[in-house]
């Protein structure tokens, strides 16, 4: 079988393989991106019927190409998808859909890597990863499968009637929890919502959406999350135009609140007696937010309305002051559960020594410790802003840039290659003057 050859070899056409190769191809680096779907296809296939982006068409979006939607207007799963479709169109970008990477071995005696495909063996100089964090759902291993009940992950769940009748037990109460737990209660559902430790952000505050105010506030330049923060999620909702998440208000809507799914026996599902203090750290987290956004339009004479109102909370609802710590469920007419619980990463196919013993990457910045390897499109990859649609094209036209610097390394021996190239990467590579 003839093998074909490619310089960089991305894996994945989402967001993270288009953003690649927008900056592969400004760098002039021959590539070649492989999907085994379709251009951004857990986008129209991986999430829910209703889902929308979590920020505004203006943040999530690449600098080379707005929505065809208004500023402050919130996609739809569908258009995300069809706009990648587009960006990928206008800039050329060399995607060969329906082929599955099997596995990647280095290799021996020789430069790069041997790449097997559905589509026959690619020998690769480079490789970047570029499949993204949600890989592999998450499913605690809580409930038994023999307990009687429909269990999904929230990345299967498409809309209310998929499910059987009955109420419905929707556990992790991040973006997805919370839009799933309201859309289902809208649909006339009886729901409980098991509510985590989580960051809590205005949807909006004095004017401006909060992706405006993590940006002037520095927030999205966070190299790390706090500590003991790496597992809290972020509440907020770009759902039925955007608002913020008020866990009162899902209370008073006939959500019923409860905290930490901890163990199921004979029925009965026991949640942990942490309802209140979670509450308790999200409200904190928004009200903090809150005064950094007033502190700054003090310190700039910014011409923004006050909104004193937004820092109401309300009286804790009954789920507080008298939590449910055991719930039989069949008892409460519960017959689905929803894990709104994350996912994991899977790069089994890859078959290097580049992982910790969680198979998580070993990497800076998507730099591989292994030469060659690179991973794109990670949470907190290189800030927190990485987990969002134009936090991946930064950190891919970082990489781009490190590959660029190999590949001019590995010409050295080229009669013809410029000294004053390696001057330009010393510069590159130390972050030296201008």
């Amino acid at each position: 079988m003839s093998v074909a050859e490619v310089e960089v070899l991305v894996v994945g056409a989402g967001q993270a393989g288009v953003a690649m190769s927008e900056h592969l191809s400004a760098r002039g680096i021959p590539h070649l991106v492989v999907e085994r779907h379709r251009i951004a296809e857990r986008w129209r296939t991986g999430r829910w019927d209703s889902l929308v982006a979590n920020g505004p068409a203006w943040h999530d979006r690449f600098p080379g190409l707005e929505f065809d939607l208004a500023p402050d207007a919130f996609a739809s799963k569908d258009q995300v998808a069809d706009y990648f479709t587009a960006y990928a169109e206008k800039i050329a970008a060399p995607i060969r859909c329906g082929v599955r990477v099997t596995a990647v071995h280095r290799n021996a005696g020789r430069p790069g890597f041997r790449v097997e495909t559905s589509d026959g063996p690619i020998d690769a100089r480079f490789v970047v990863a570029a499949t993204g964090p949600f890989q592999r759902p998450v499913i605690p291993t809580v409930v038994p499968d023999d307990a009687g009940l429909l269990q999904l992950h929230s990345s299967s769940y498409r809309n209310p009637q998929q499910l059987p009748p009955g109420g419905v037990l929707v556990v992790g109460a991040g973006s997805s929890g919370v839009q799933i737990a309201d859309e289902l209660r809208r649909s006339g559902r009886s729901v409980h919502l098991a509510v985590g430790p989580h960051d809590r952000p205005p949807r909006s505050y004095r004017g401006r959406d909060f992706c405006w105010w993590l940006g002037v506030l520095g927030k999205w330049d966070a190299v790390a999350p706090p500590l003991g923060a790496e597992h809290v999620t972020i509440a907020v909702s770009g759902a039925r135009g955007g608002h913020t998440v008020d866990f009162r208000a899902l209370a008073a809507s006939g959500i019923t609140l409860v905290g930490r799914a901890r163990e199921f026996t004979a029925g009965v599902m026991r949640f942990a007696p942490d309802l209140g203090e979670n509450i308790a750290n999200g409200d904190a987290n928004y009200l903090s937010l809150l005064d950094e956004a007033d502190a700054h339009v003090a310190r700039n004479g910014l011409d923004l309305p006050e909104e004193p109102e937004a820092r109401v909370l309300g009286p804790d609802p009954d789920a507080v002051t008298n939590p449910i710590l055991e719930l039989d469920l069949e008892a409460a007419g519960i017959t689905s559960i929803v894990w709104a619980t994350g996912f994991a990463v899977d790069y089994s196919w890859l078959h290097i020594d580049a992982f910790d013993e969680r198979g998580r990457p070993v990497q800076q910045r998507g730099v591989s410790t292994e030469p060659g390897i690179y991973f794109l499109g990670l949470p907190w990859q290189s800030r927190r802003g990485s987990s969002f649609i134009w936090g991946v094209w930064h950190d891919a036209k970082y990489l781009a840039d490190q590959i660029e610097i190999q590949r001019r390394y590995l010409a050295y021996s080229d009669p013809d290659a410029s000294p004053e190239a390696f001057a330009e990467d010393a510069v590159i590579l130390t972050g030296g003057a201008s």
